[in-house]
């Protein structure tokens, strides 16, 4: 039995939230419900219309109430303190409060996310609760449920930009037929494979790849069986059989007629769906599932377009069902050729997008990809287009699912780790699943005709493993699930993540599952050092846990091959391959000779060069003064502060020690060599130093030098308009290290003594312990860091991002990849981009759309301000590819001709458009490790492939067991 609670009537409009309580506290409350025969709740009672509350026995006037539990204090308490609601009622809840629209629908997911504990967790919060009578009513919630999505369908929005939010809600919230079958029957068979170890394969072959035979399977598991099960687990079997029954009962079509009766007479989705019922009651599996392929697609067109609530309802009911019958019936599609299997993917591709994995353009753009031009051949270029656009499709769904719900399981995570599984469960309950079989198997046909392989340890599923960045690693394999923030990296280890923290430190090696963007700083960073980098499934990153702990050898090829094994594996050519080598094979050593440590004076931006890189400033500074001269429409004003003035300030005397600043940093580094463990000296010792330069004193004929260049060079007052303060160092954007994100960007500043602070932060940032130590990995003299300040005007983008000057796909030298999302700060930081190949003969490629649920904005009074994305429109237009194109050929042309640009290209640009117009705010070497781009090793690996390679799409195809994940 559910019980489900709403909070609108227990909290009162406007009240100020208390202090938040520990995750600690709520996972003991949570242990507390278990056990309690009430739950989290403390009583039945009556809620009436005019808001009053009464007692079980005394009924409202005129019996216009409904009857359901109460929640206890400390349940009402942390919905005010953390927005946290635990075993929501709906009878009774605000459709506004449920929706939750200010918090991003939390409240809303959050009963999802619910529905989904109690049935893995036998009831969850109301494991005890499950059966205390009175605490809600079936019918109560369900005409809640109508009320609800009438009140949320009354205008096109919904649907328009939460389409796929909006579908998978009507999956859970009780308002016509059970659709929570398929996830009681995985509930279920966890649980039983959880307590009775022999039934754990049938319960993988459940989850995995589910068919009308698992009937069979069952039933005959459990006569086999039964006399060595428990009461309570004969009672388990059984239920799961009479489910996985009515599951998989054969479909009357004909009970999709009520759906018909919905819509007006005139809709044309009406007349499909009729003609549907109609035609497919005989019809086999092929004819069957493609025409509801077909359907669902025609009614995610037609919903938010039908002025009639009652029928978009009807829809997305309709849509449901249809995917439904996809799911079981899609087994009985057979795949005898190549050719099969490619038409069986488009359209469970359709379906997909049907169901709202994918938005309406993105569809469009990807679906050329799949489109089969001759039944009779391709080559291996078109075949390679084939299994991206594919991938793609699974790839994005999952990401969709990550990006309606990340929050929410970020939120739930810390006391509840459970959650982590939900996007795994929306996954395998839709047609992503077997969709994600067929694209393993096309994956596993193209590399084998490409000879191509990866091996990643005995895993199934080898061809979803895709390498991002080429390199090699040894060393142990550390696997991190759950927020990887607070991790603390080894940099001789390698680590698998779910996502990689924004921040993060030096490691040997990277496996994650999701991408995030193929320009973030840390994706930059992994590139330039040769740390090898790959995307895995999710499944493979639980397969992973077997071997956590073990000494590991991974490789990635320059062409996306990758090897992930036993160190104990390894051959001989691999294990040459860590033979000791010199530090000046791997290092290099920064030029400090030239620095000007003279100039103490605020730079006006038009001023620098790229020429003074290194020397007056550094390079963020030098180029965009170069791009100034260039672009100069594109730049905005700027500052710089040079490095003499911040090593001027370092010969103040610094608090608690007896000599200055400068003489204090000297001493560490010389000090260090001596100590037993000079890194940990050394980061002690920085740490020391770092919190004194938070207090440093200024200059006063500093601080008036900026009054003035803010009146003269930016046009207004020092505190009167926002500013961004960028640090920019001598150790960074060098032609053979990058060194991006590494240190402190104080964001949208406009407060004079928070620009005076913020100038101390940035000069203290290149000594905390993640720049440090990337640069001690790549750099001789990580310790002659000298940072200057780039001060420059807010531009609020509509959208922002990175552009590159080469194809990272590709790697073809004259394509261009561009990676942007909403808002300021776009792609830089690891969100989930919407990232475009602009080809050289013309086209234009969709390589990933955006998934990032988030964007900031930053106005005028400073700060930034969190805002909602939405994935219905594309971020770039076909004008603004085009002008990006323009301008790369532009930065291509003109950069390498400046004075003290020491190379041709590729650059790693960054920008933003407002209004229509792009504004450049950063250049720098686009730097890749030359050593993995000529490892003869990683070549072997990774053959070359013949684009040209005609592929007989009459192949037929040799069956194997696939065990696709996603």
């Amino acid at each position: 039995m559910r019980i489900l609670l709403g909070f609108a009537f227990l909290l009162a409009a406007g009240s100020v939230a208390a202090q938040a309580v520990p995750d600690t506290t709520i996972r003991s409350m949570i242990e507390q419900f278990k056990q309690n025969d009430r739950g989290p709740y403390s009583g039945i009672f009556w809620f009436c219309p005019d808001g009053n509350i009464r007692p079980a026995k005394e009924p409202c006037p005129d019996d216009e109430g409904v009857q359901h539990a109460r929640y206890r204090s400390d349940v009402v308490s942390l919905g005010r303190t953390n927005h946290v609601f635990l075993g929501q009622i709906l009878a009774s809840t605000d459709n506004d409060d449920f929706w939750d629209a200010e918090n991003f629908n939390s409240r809303a997911k959050q009963y999802q996310l619910a529905n989904y504990l109690r049935g893995i967790d036998d009831g969850w919060v109301l494991r005890r609760a499950q059966y205390y009578r009175g605490a809600y009513q079936e019918e109560d919630e369900r005409e809640w449920g109508q009320d609800f999505f009438r009140w949320l369908l009354r205008n096109r929005a919904a649907l328009e930009e939460n389409y796929f939010f909006v579908r998978q809600l009507a999956k859970d919230v009780p308002h016509g037929r059970d659709n929570t079958l398929a996830q009681r029957i995985r509930a279920m068979s966890k649980t039983l494979g959880e307590e009775y170890n022999a039934f754990q394969p049938l319960r993988i072959k459940i989850h995995g790849q589910p068919e009308a035979g698992d009937v069979t399977r069952v039933r005959a598991f459990y006569q086999a069986n039964r006399k060595r099960l428990s009461a309570g687990q004969r009672r388990d079997f059984e239920q799961l059989i009479t489910d996985l029954e009515t599951a998989y009962r054969p479909l009357d079509l004909s009970d999709l007629e009520i759906y018909a009766r919905a819509l007006p007479r005139d809709l044309p989705v009406r007349a499909q769906l009729e003609n549907f019922i109609t035609a497919q009651a005989d019809a086999g599996a092929i004819s069957r599932v493609s025409a509801a392929a077909d359907l669902m697609w025609q009614i995610r067109l037609a919903a938010p377009e039908l002025a009639n609530r009652t029928g978009r309802l009807a829809l997305v009911d309709l849509s449901n069902e249809l995917e439904e019958l996809i799911y079981r019936e899609v087994d009985q599609w057979p795949t005898p050729k190549l050719i099969d299997l490619i038409e069986k993917i488009c359209y469970l591709s359709e379906a997909a997008a049907g169901a709202g994995f994918l938005e309406i353009w993105e569809w469009n753009t990807v679906s050329s990809d799949l489109a089969i031009v001759n039944p009779d051949t391709a080559v291996m270029f078109r075949m390679q287009q084939t299994l991206d656009g594919a991938s793609g499709v699974v790839e994005w769904g999952i990401g969709r699912i990550r990006a309606t719900y990340g929050e929410v399981i970020e939120l739930y995570d810390g006391f509840e780790p459970q959650v982590s599984g939900y996007v795994d469960e929306v996954a395998r309950g839709s047609v992503l699943l077997p969709l994600g079989h067929l694209v393993a198997e096309l994956g596993d046909f193209i590399k084998e005709a490409a000879s191509l392989n990866n091996y990643v340890f005995d895993f199934d599923n080898q061809s979803q493993t895709r390498g991002l960045n080429p390199g090699y690693a040894l060393g142990e394999l550390v696997v991190v699930t759950g927020s990887p923030e607070d991790v603390v990296v080894d940099p001789r280890k390698i680590y698998a993540f779910e996502r990689p923290p924004a921040d993060l430190k030096p490691v040997a090696g990277i496996v994650t599952v999701t991408e995030g963007n193929a320009v973030s700083h840390v994706q930059l960073l992994a590139r330039n050092l040769a740390i090898p980098n790959a995307v895995i499934p999710s499944r493979t990153l639980e397969e992973l846990r077997t071997y956590a702990g073990q000494r590991v050898f991974y490789a990635v090829s320059n062409t996306g091959a990758v090897i992930l094994k036993p160190a104990g594996d390894m051959t001989e050519v691999e294990q040459q391959l860590f033979e000791e080598k010199g530090i000046d094979e791997t290092r290099i050593t920064v030029p400090v000779d030239q620095i000007r440590l003279d100039v103490r004076r605020v730079v006006d931006m038009r001023e620098v060069r790229s020429s003074d890189s290194g020397k007056l400033c550094g390079p963020k500074a030098a180029n965009l003064g170069q791009l100034k001269a260039l672009f100069p429409e594109h730049v905005v004003e700027g500052l710089v502060i040079p490095f003499g003035i911040f090593r001027h300030h370092l010969d103040q005397p610094m608090p608690g020690q007896s000599v200055s600043y400068w003489v204090y940093l000297r001493d560490l580094f010389a000090k260090a060599e001596n100590q037993s463990d000079p890194e940990a000296y050394t980061l002690a010792g920085l740490a020391v130093f770092r919190e004194a330069m938070e207090r440093i004193e200024l200059y006063p004929e500093f601080v008036q030098q900026l009054t003035v260049g803010f009146d003269s060079v930016l046009g207004s007052p020092l505190g009167a308009t926002p500013v961004f303060l960028r640090s920019d160092t001598n150790m960074e954007d060098l032609k053979d290290f990058t060194g991006a994100g590494l240190n402190k960007t104080v964001f949208n500043v406009v407060d004079r003594e928070k620009i005076l602070r913020g100038i101390k932060t940035v000069w203290a940032s290149p000594y905390t312990e993640r720049s440090y130590k990337w640069r001690q990995k790549y750099l001789n003299n990580p310790e002659n860091v000298f940072p200057s300040i780039l001060i420059i005007p807010s531009v609020n983008c509509d959208y922002s991002g990175v552009m590159i000057t080469k194809g990272l796909k590709t790697g073809y030298p004259d394509d261009v990849t561009v990676a942007f999302n909403y808002g300021v700060a776009g792609a830089v930081d690891g969100q989930a981009a919407e990232t475009w190949q602009l080809n050289f003969f013309g086209g234009y490629r969709l390589l990933t759309p955006a998934r990032e649920p988030t964007y900031l904005t930053i106005p005028p009074s400073g700060g930034s301000v969190v805002r909602r994305a939405t994935f219905d429109n594309r971020i770039l237009s076909l004008a603004d590819l085009r002008a990006l194109k323009t301008l790369a050929a532009e930065v291509e042309e003109k950069l390498p001709q400046a004075p003290g640009v020491e190379i041709e290209g590729p650059f790693d640009v960054e920008l933003g458009f407002l209004a229509g117009k792009i504004w450049l705010f950063q250049v720098r070497p686009f730097v890749e490790n030359s050593g993995a781009r000529t490892s003869e090793y990683l070549q072997s690996i990774s053959p070359p492939i013949d684009i040209a390679q005609r592929i007989d799409l009459q192949t037929p195809l040799t069956r194997r067991e696939v065990g696709g994940e996603i």
